[in-house]
């Protein structure tokens, strides 16, 4: 028996599989859907709905929302997971401060003036859409890491320790697989914030759904707007369900 045996046990549970309570999510959304474009196509639009609300223009902003969304979250994984772990362990004590504060600044400043500071330094577009999403959404993931870190029993480590592990396989093999619901769950939450605050990605050229929400609501196009949020709400919904599903799929049998 290994230390990682003793941690995990088997990494997964047999016969888990897609159950009926996972379909209720993307039902809803495809009920949702397609309640507004029912709505959608019993309205009059005029040539400025018309240019906002067809096929070519929802897809492009879709794509757009989904592209900044990705892109953050896979550098907040970069730079959250690491710093997370620096922060759990003990001889860096002096430095967990500092690393928590700076994690807090993306949230404690607002997102509107993260994307006004960037794009002073940076001029607007998709690269400044990410510094304040980044900036965002750093914080869940960064302290889920330190605490599923820390909370992983010390007799496990020990465990690894006296069968001659080195120190960065406890980490890979006991410390990280068992601080995966944590850090998912951490993940979990960036990408649901990323996707509301996408929306921001409007006021500097960045595109998205934001511009629908925006346009309609300077030109007093009620059906844009809310076409716009509807669809930004659907992408949190379907990344939230998509999200939980990693989370009873990755988590260690027994947790």
């Amino acid at each position: 028996m290994t230390a990682e045996t003793l941690a995990v046990g088997r990494s997964r549970k047999p016969g888990r599989t897609f159950g009926v309570r996972h379909l209720f999510t993307p039902v809803a959304i495809i009920a949702v859907l397609v309640a507004l474009y029912a709505w959608v196509g019993t309205l009059e639009l005029d040539s400025i709905e018309q240019r906002s609300l067809n096929q070519t223009v929802i897809l492009t902003k879709a794509v757009e929302h989904i592209q900044m969304t990705v892109a953050a979250t896979a550098l907040v994984v970069i730079i959250a997971i690491p710093l997370g772990i620096a922060a759990s362990r003990s001889r860096n004590r002096l430095i967990t401060p500092i690393i928590l504060t700076v994690g807090n600044l993306g949230q404690a400043v607002p997102s509107i003036g993260l994307l006004v500071l960037a794009t002073f330094l940076m001029g607007v577009g998709f690269q400044t859409a990410l510094v304040g999403l980044v900036a965002y959404a750093v914080l869940p993931v960064l302290r889920n890491t330190m605490v599923g870190v820390q909370q992983v029993d010390p007799a496990l480590i020990e465990a690894a320790r006296g069968m001659g592990m080195t120190k960065g396989q406890i980490l890979r093999r006991v410390e990280l697989k068992l601080a995966v619901p944590a850090i998912l769950a951490g993940l979990r939450t960036a990408l649901v914030l990323t996707v509301g605050v996408a929306t921001l990605g409007a006021f500097v050229a960045a595109g998205g759904f934001g511009e629908l929400i925006v346009n309609g609501l300077k030109l007093n196009r009620m059906p844009v707007t809310i076409v716009g949020g509807v669809l930004t709400a659907c992408i949190a919904f379907f990344i939230d369900w998509l999200g939980g599903l990693a989370e009873d799929l990755l988590k260690p049998r027994g947790m």
